[in-house]
């Protein structure tokens, strides 16, 4: 496969409905060569739903900070655990 495009949302200081919003328009962005990575400081349960029915890959992951590393992608030819990157600092 060719290079994998990483389409990214820090979303730990945005508030409801703003996450979501952003996290659906990047779903409807994405191809078989590209993923979404968000960032959140909850696990985004209902953009996990919305995903799954629509046959996306989904990973969830909690780091030691407490933040969640959710990504999402249309193709089983990425493989998600290799993607998940430790969290970035708030600048």
């Amino acid at each position: 496969m060719s290079t994998i495009k990483k389409i990214a949302l820090d979303a730990r200081d945005l508030e409801h409905p703003k996450p979501l919003e952003l996290a659906m328009k990047a779903l409807r962005e994405l191809d078989d060569e590209s993923y979404f990575y968000m960032i959140h400081r909850k696990n985004p349960i209902p953009l996990l739903d919305l995903a799954s029915e629509q046959n996306f890959q989904v990973l969830n992951k909690e780091d030691a900070n407490g933040d969640w590393h959710i990504l999402i992608c249309k193709t089983e030819e990425i493989d998600l655990d290799t993607l998940v990157t430790d969290s970035p600092s708030k600048e």
